[in-house]
């Protein structure tokens, strides 16, 4: 279900919704496309979802991505949960507030970035951990595109 959720969100809702707005007549750039719904799927949907779970079932993570068995990981979790529900919940409002784009895709570059790395960096990742850490550093990279993109128009 993990595989599913992070796939459906990271890469194939985001792109389907770039290529269906895309191909609409009087369609945005495509540079705000990727902005606009990268965010709202990828930096919105993701990490409010992530957070909702983090924060009911903070073991999961701990056991799944972190390998963590210790029950007091759950507390620094939840917290972690908190955070994504924040973020998650700008980056799904940005959907309705267009101005909110822009700094839920700086967040959202920020936070891929540094998680992606981390992960990274870790050189005995198990596939739910590899999943993550390619997943964030795509939704990075895309960020960067959206964000270069708008620096350079």
């Amino acid at each position: 279900m993990y595989l599913i959720v992070v796939i459906g969100l990271t890469f194939v809702l985001p792109a389907a919704s770039v290529l269906i707005e895309w191909l609409l007549p009087g369609h945005a750039g495509l540079i705000f496309l990727i902005g606009k719904w990268f965010v709202f799927w990828a930096v919105g949907v993701r990490l409010l979802t992530a957070g909702v779970r983090q924060m009911a079932q903070p073991e999961f993570t701990a056991r799944t991505i972190f390998e963590i068995r210790d029950p007091d990981a759950s507390k620094i979790v939840s917290e972690l949960g908190a955070a994504n529900v924040a973020i998650g919940s700008i980056g799904v409002a940005s959907l309705y507030f267009e101005a909110w784009v822009l700094p839920a895709a700086v967040c959202g570059f920020i936070f891929y970035t540094l998680v992606g790395v981390r992960h990274l960096r870790n050189r005995q990742r198990k596939p739910d951990e590899n999943l993550a850490t390619y997943s964030d550093l795509w939704v990075a990279v895309v960020l960067a595109i959206y964000l270069i993109g708008l620096v350079a128009a």
